[in-house]
């Protein structure tokens, strides 16, 4: 009977361990996942203008990351790209001149903005961090996706490209290209953005969205978190009842007596 109550707490405490370990996994998985320059959020409302972050998080143990380069797409030119200053980052940016112009408010433009350089000032992304790097966009086209390429330098010198679009769209590549997915304006609010054009109704129209993003981020960790309580609790209250249970009678029974041992 010993040996059996001794089993089950043990064997229930591995279960224990077991589910804190999945439930640390998962909890794991959205940093995994997001182990590479992404944009934030990943979507934008068409026709108008937005502000989105390139955040971009440093991979290695023992380099920091110290340049980011951001090429906008080419078949998809974009008339307005703004920078904002980023503390220990110096920002440059880049031009090219367009065979066919485009027209924005009512202007035909036939540069825009090509390239976004940041470079690292005063020591660069340190390992175990992350930095965002925020750029104003528009027009955007009224739906579709802008693929981006980023390229990311180290203090070490390594560069890594982020540029690879799957095919398969189940399947991550290895490198995977930031891509900002462009909806559908709602009616009467994408004629509404694109008039007004200035940095402030931009932040505004793009903050709900992230602050969406957070939210959904930290109720999945706190609902995570919960159930894994939840679950040890009831692993190790099982396991103080069965080391408690009362031996049955046929155990009993058969259980030697203190006379039995003496003879």
């Amino acid at each position: 009977m010993f040996q059996n109550s001794s089993l089950q707490r043990r064997t229930l405490g591995r279960v224990g361990i077991g589910i804190g370990a999945a439930v640390a996994a998962i909890l794991a998985l959205p940093g995994i996942a997001q182990a590479h320059v992404t944009v934030q959020p990943g979507t934008a409302e068409g026709g108008g203008f937005s502000v989105v972050a390139f955040r971009v998080p440093n991979e290695r143990d023992d380099a920091s990351t110290t340049q980011l380069r951001v090429t906008l797409p080419k078949d998809q030119p974009i008339g307005s790209v703004q920078t904002t200053p980023v503390p220990g980052w110096k920002v440059t940016t880049a031009t090219r001149h367009l065979d066919k112009p485009i027209e924005m408010f009512g202007e035909q433009l036939d540069t825009v903005v090509s390239e976004v350089t940041w470079t690292a000032t005063d020591g660069g992304i340190r390992p175990k961090q992350f930095q965002d790097f925020n750029l104003s966009l528009g027009q955007l086209p009224e739906s579709g996706e802008l693929v981006f390429n980023a390229l990311q330098t180290y203090s070490s010198g390594e560069k890594v490209n982020w540029n690879q679009v799957a095919a398969d769209p189940s399947v991550e590549p290895e490198h995977p290209a930031p891509i900002l997915t462009i909806t559908p304006a709602v009616a009467g609010e994408g004629s509404a953005a694109a008039d007004t054009g200035s940095q402030a109704s931009q932040e505004e129209q793009v903050t709900p969205a992230a602050q969406s993003d957070d939210a959904s981020t930290s109720t999945l960790a706190l609902a995570l978190s919960g159930t894994a309580l939840v679950l040890s609790l009831v692993a190790t209250a099982l396991a103080w009842r069965w080391g408690r249970r009362p031996v049955p009678a046929t155990d009993a029974a058969s259980a030697p007596t203190r006379q039995d041992v003496n003879v």
